[in-house]
């Protein structure tokens, strides 16, 4: 027979080594996608408790918005939270793990070990939670992120005794399969969900369909909250500086730009192309002309990228000018400027004080703030 006294020690040595049940109330921010507003949320969501008498502390255990491969350059995230919180604690605790590609090349060669991962996530918890009231936990890049080394978001938020707040996109109803995936991941220690950056033409639908057939499922929706264009972008100037552009056109630095399209293609199919786009910039070669006039003709065109360090001729300087579109010139091929572009736009969300700032006012107008902090049970 088995000595009940000793079984129950080992279940609770067992539970003490799998999990941080003591300590402050734990929010992990976890997110469908990349780039859907999940730092901005965190981030202002603990400024929100802070102004109502907590304290508060914020860790993300796996570095993913890293500038080098090689995971030498920490994760921009906890430097924001560092400074905006006013947080004292090392970088090493606030990210333990940095999710580099060269970790993960080490992970799948067996060289990385999950469980002492999970421990050095668990201590690093311990460090920067200490005297705080509140922790709030950032996730990956995405929900699914660190499975190699069984530290996705739902093995953190089971390690760490986390509830989940996730953070979704919504454009059409199908992806709402998306939301039940997750749901179906996170199990018990889902709390909820905020969708995030929400277009004018989906919200209503999303409001009148979507949130009541998630609720009927028993997924509590805390936030709808709309695109707002400060959020969603960056703009010209902001642009023109991270890509060390030189300006050829100097006009529209206040546009904001969402999104990048690559003039590849020949003038008359540029041309349809360029008309269906939105707070675009085009992306092309600084000796394709016709592609240039193209884009000029273009109303959603918001600037244009001319790569390899080609200047454009006069007449069309002169129609950007009158157009008042701005001409950016850079060195990198178009490749290497697309890809630079779109890291730009992808970190552009959350970049200072004021970024936050608009996230707390839209949480504010637009979340259930109190049920995400949970104060109704309280």
């Amino acid at each position: 027979m088995t000595d009940p006294d000793t079984t129950d020690e080992s279940q609770i040595d067992e539970q003490s080594t799998d999990s941080a049940t003591d300590g402050p109330d734990t929010i992990l921010v976890s997110s469908l996608e990349e780039s859907t507003g999940k730092t901005a949320i965190t981030l202002a969501l603990a400024r929100l408790a802070e102004a109502d008498g907590d304290s508060v502390g914020y860790m993300k255990p796996k570095g993913t918005r890293l500038e080098s491969n090689v995971g030498k350059t920490l994760d921009e995230d906890p430097l924001l939270a560092r400074e905006l919180l006013d947080l004292d604690a090392e970088m090493h605790d606030l990210e333990p793990v940095v999710y580099s590609p060269t970790f993960v090349e080490q992970a799948i060669r067996g060289r990385e070990d999950p469980a002492e991962l999970r421990d050095r996530v668990r201590e690093a918890f311990e460090t920067v939670s200490a005297n705080h009231d509140r922790l709030f936990v950032e996730g990956g890049g995405r929900y699914d992120i660190g499975g190699i080394v069984e530290l996705t978001d739902a093995d953190l938020a089971d390690v760490l005794d986390a509830r989940v707040l996730l953070v979704a996109p919504y454009e059409v109803p199908g992806d709402v399969d998306d939301v039940l995936a997750a749901v179906r991941t996170f199990g018990d220690r889902l709390d909820g969900v905020i969708f995030n950056d929400v277009p004018d033409a989906a919200y209503d639908q999303l409001e009148t369909d979507i949130v009541p057939f998630l609720e009927g499922r028993g997924v509590s929706v805390y936030g709808v909250l709309p695109n707002e264009r400060a959020l969603s972008g960056v703009t010209v100037a902001e642009l023109a500086d991270e890509l060390g552009a030189k300006r050829l056109v100097e006009a529209g630095d206040d546009a904001y730009v969402e999104r990048f399209s690559v003039g590849a293609m020949g003038a008359d199919s540029a041309l349809r192309h360029f008309r269906r786009t939105k707070d675009a910039a085009v992306i092309t070669g600084g000796d394709r002309a016709e592609i240039h006039a193209a884009a000029l003709e273009a109303p959603g065109v918001r600037c244009l990228i001319l790569t390899g360090g080609h200047r454009p001729s006069g007449a069309i300087l002169g129609q950007a000018t009158e157009k008042g579109v701005p001409i950016l010139s850079v060195q990198t091929d178009t490749l290497t400027t697309v890809e630079r572009a779109e890291d730009v736009v992808r970190s552009g969300r959350t970049r200072d004080a004021e970024t936050i700032d608009r996230m707390e006012r839209l949480l504010t107008d637009h979340a259930a703030i109190d049920s995400i902090l949970d104060r109704d049970r309280e």
